[in-house]
């Protein structure tokens, strides 16, 4: 069995129950046990990334759900009110509201399909479209800024981490 600091990230095994303090130093974990230890830390640090990147968010004057639902329209195009819903993972009347603010502030337009009233079609406007932009750009700046403190070497290390998890979230299902 695995043990797992997160505190200071220190590895430890149990054998036969109980504590081997030798190999508490240089401990040799299953290839599957170590994927889910890094897994545990990096679930751990993205939580509070994110947290801390979404402070930036208060800038634009729309509130998590907004940005997340115009984010959707920016980056992924028009969309229907019901694969608007599904992308953020909400119930079509939880998305009405999301967008009836968003309307109120000028960031979506909304128009109905020609073929099927009941369909609506909801795509960014240019407004939107430059808030949206406007708010990664703090986002990336402020993340940016504390990269700055890094040493060139961990910099280094940093960007190639950030092209696995690309690679990798390229052939995620």
């Amino acid at each position: 069995m695995i043990l797992v600091s997160i505190a200071n990230y220190s590895h430890s095994l149990k054998v036969n129950g109980k504590m081997n303090p030798e190999e508490s130093e240089s401990p040799s974990i299953e290839p599957r046990a170590e994927a889910t230890v890094i897994a545990d830390r990096l679930h751990s640090a993205t939580i509070h990334l994110l947290r801390r990147m979404r402070k930036q968010d208060v800038a634009t004057g729309e509130g998590p759900a907004r940005l997340s639902a115009l984010s959707v329209l920016v980056f992924g195009g028009p969309k229907t009110l019901g694969e608007l819903a599904a992308a953020e993972q909400v119930k079509p009347p939880t998305m009405s509201r999301i967008v009836a603010g968003l309307v109120r502030s000028r960031l979506v337009k909304v128009t109905a399909d020609p073929h099927d009233a009941r369909r609506l079609h909801v795509r960014a406007t240019a407004k939107g479209t430059r808030l949206l932009q406007k708010g990664r750009q703090l986002r990336i700046s402020y993340l940016a800024s504390h990269l700055e403190a890094l040493a060139p070497e961990e910099l280094v290390k940093l960007g190639e981490a950030v092209e696995i998890l690309k690679r990798l979230l390229e052939h995620w299902s």
